[in-house]
Parts: C-alpha cells; sequence; structure tokens
C-alpha cells in the first residue's frame, strides 16, 4: 500500500462536473489528484474478505439485538421497534452501505463503523475515480464494480417488490436540500433507471401524506409505493411522518433495521458477540475498560462530529452537536500515516456483495467534512 504522488488532469475541475460531482473543490480540494494510493492485488483480496465477513457478522448482531430486545442500549425509541422487525422478517431491498476502515496493507483491516442506512462518496467512489483510472492509468485495474453491481441489484428489486406486494409505477428518491446528498439520489436513480425501472427525484419535504387513501404521495398525488430515502431513520423517528410508516404500505430502502447498523452502539455488541475478532477493534459502552489509547464516538453522529480521539501523546476533540445519546469507546484503531495524511478506506456494500472501494484521507485522527478523496488502483 503505498501513496504516490501524481499530476493531476489539467482539465479535472470540468471533467468531474461533466459527471455530476459538484461539490470537487471546498476550502481546499475535497476530489484531489494529486495522489493516488496503490495496492496489489492481494492487498485488495483482503479488504474485499474483510468486508464481506464484517457484513456477515453484522447480520448476526442484528438478529441478536432483534432477539435479545437490546433497544434501549442503542437509545432506539420504542416506536420504531416495530418497524425494524417487520422490515427485518420480510426482507425488503437493501441496495447498498459502506464500511469505515482501517489498513495499513499488512495487519488485517479494522472496521471502525459501518454507515449503512445513508452512506455518501458513492458518485465519486464508482464513477469519477473509474473515469480518472481509465485516463490516467489504463493498464491498471481497480477495486470497482459498484456501478454494474448497482444496475442489476435493481433489475432484481423488481422481483423483491412484487413479492412484498409492492410494486409500483414509479420508485421515488429523496434527500434532503443539499449538494452532495442530492447528487447521490440522483446516481442512485440513474443506476436505477438503466436497469428498466421508472424513477423520480423529489424532496423529502415533498413527500406527502393522502388521510384518506393512507398512503403516501408525492406533489403530482403519485403514489409512492417504493421509497428510497436518504435521510436518517433516527431523524424520521422524530418527526410525525414515523406514525404513517407504521400504517402505509410503501417499502423504505434503506429499510428500517439499518438503524441498528448505523447506530455506533453495534460495535461494543459485536466485540461482545465475536471477541478477538480480527477484524474488529475492542469496543464497549459508557467507559474506556482499561483502555489507555481509543476512540470516544457518539451513538449517533456523521462525518466525524463530536469525536474525541485520545492516545498516550494526543488528546483531539471534534465539535459538533452530537452525543446526547451516549457514547461508545472503541479500541484505538491503527490508521497508517502516510506523508503526513491517514487514509480511511470506504468499502463498498452493494445488496450482500462487496463491491468497490473509495479512499479518505485527514491530517489528523479524525476523518470530517473537508477530508479529501483520493483514488486507488491496484497492480
Amino acid at each position: 500500500m503505498q501513496r504516490i504522488a501524481s499530476t493531476p488532469r489539467p482539465d479535472w475541475q470540468h471533467v468531474v462536473e461533466t459527471r455530476g460531482l459538484k461539490w470537487h473543490t471546498g476550502q481546499t480540494p475535497y476530489w484531489s489528484e494529486e495522489a493516488y494510493y496503490q495496492f496489489s492485488t492481494e492487498q485488495i483480496e483482503t479488504i474485499e474478505r474483510a468486508t464481506n465477513e464484517l457484513h456477515a457478522r453484522c447480520l448476526d448482531a442484528v438478529q441478536h439485538v432483534i432477539d435479545e430486545k437490546r433497544y434501549a442500549e442503542l437509545r432506539i425509541p420504542d416506536h420504531a421497534v416495530p418497524l425494524i422487525t417487520k422490515s427485518w422478517e420480510a426482507e425488503p431491498p437493501s441496495v447498498y452501505g459502506r464500511f469505515d476502515l482501517a489498513y495499513d496493507g499488512t495487519s488485517p483491516p479494522k472496521m471502525l463503523e459501518y454507515n449503512a442506512d445513508t452512506p455518501t462518496s458513492l458518485l465519486e467512489a464508482s464513477v469519477i475515480q473509474w473515469d480518472w483510472l481509465q485516463a490516467q492509468h489504463p493498464g491498471a485495474d481497480q477495486f470497482n464494480s459498484m456501478h454494474e453491481k448497482l444496475v442489476a441489484y435493481w433489475q432484481s428489486v423488481a422481483d423483491d417488490l412484487e413479492r412484498i406486494g409492492a410494486l409500483g409505477p414509479l420508485v421515488h428518491f429523496a434527500s434532503i436540500d443539499d449538494l452532495e446528498d442530492g447528487m447521490t439520489a440522483a446516481y442512485l436513480a440513474e443506476t436505477a433507471g438503466q436497469a428498466g425501472l421508472q424513477v423520480k427525484l423529489l424532496a423529502m419535504e415533498d413527500v406527502g401524506w393522502d388521510p384518506q387513501a393512507r398512503e403516501f404521495c408525492d406533489r403530482e398525488d403519485a403514489s409512492v409505493a417504493t421509497l428510497f430515502k436518504l435521510y436518517p431513520w433516527e431523524w424520521l423517528m422524530h418527526e410525525p411522518f414515523a406514525e404513517h410508516i407504521k400504517v402505509a404500505d410503501t417499502v423504505m430502502i434503506e429499510p428500517a433495521w439499518k438503524m441498528v447498523l448505523s447506530n455506533k452502539g453495534i460495535l461494543p455488541i459485536l466485540w461482545e458477540l465475536f471477541p478477538g475478532h480480527g477484524n474488529l477493534l475492542a469496543a464497549y459502552f459508557d467507559e474506556p475498560h482499561g483502555m489507555f489509547e481509543y476512540a470516544r464516538k457518539p451513538l449517533l453522529s456523521r462525518e466525524g462530529a463530536n469525536v474525541t480521539v485520545h492516545t498516550m501523546k494526543e488528546h483531539v476533540e471534534s465539535t459538533g452537536e452530537y452525543g446526547a445519546e451516549g457514547y461508545v469507546f472503541q479500541e484505538l484503531a491503527p490508521i497508517p500515516d502516510i506523508d503526513g495524511k491517514r487514509p480511511i478506506i470506504g468499502s463498498w456494500m452493494i445488496g450482500q456483495e462487496a463491491a468497490g472501494m473509495g479512499i479518505r484521507e485527514g491530517d489528523g485522527w479524525v476523518t470530517g467534512n473537508t477530508s479529501r478523496f483520493v483514488p486507488h488502483l491496484f497492480r
């Protein structure tokens, strides 16, 4: 695993914009072509195996939480529990998720968390870095079959929806009024359209409720039979929207059981169920349990907000508005320091299969919304 300096394409801003990546530059470039990460085939296979293994263990953990009713530890409200159990038993489509992994190229990849409900950085991992590879290193390969697997998965979704009685003329894709979220939803809708589904984009605030028909509808009064929502379940559970979900026949993607996996409380539960697992870090609720170096993470947070990293030499705290529900303590991850950068592997699941990866690198321990996305290849 090497970080190799690279010369950016002279027109890279225009190229990525034409492919949909509009948020490529903030105070510093988010999409960066000044370097890339090079892996061996064996290292990529290691990441792929670890991703599939972790997903399987996470499904075991969801079953355990449901069987043992451990929702209170995750601060999941009581009214969300029937939605979780119903969706777990019905097995509606679950399109995607992203593991964040620490990997130094030698030791086993370690799970930092599972962004199982509303992961972003999908477009750049799937399309943008593949374009970069074809333009800059056409003889190399990349761990990236995400686009093809997304289209294939959507092709199978019609049968799944018909089986559970929710096949409708449209699949609605909704997100908040945010550039990155909107483009992520638009890209997913594009892959569904390529699979032959009819799709429609709308804002979350444009999803309405028809009290007579007892169903969700859009602004044109079209029935919302299937809704992909790039909107966190924990937010929905605190809104009037949640009461309607209980009685509507709408299939929600991602399904409600993803609330369990997108919660950092799954980390100590995984460690409890699979102590010493090679791809897991020790993790505990509420206190560090004797660990001298650790990360303190809110049960619910995004983009590295309110994370504390404590080492023998440093104590780093990120700011934010999370943490009211409680925290978990996770063993400090062996994130390598390469040329002053700390890369995090974002390894993607499409359906039930590892499908590719992207890399975010930051200047410190915590990967936040200003961390750069850097392409990769393997030979």
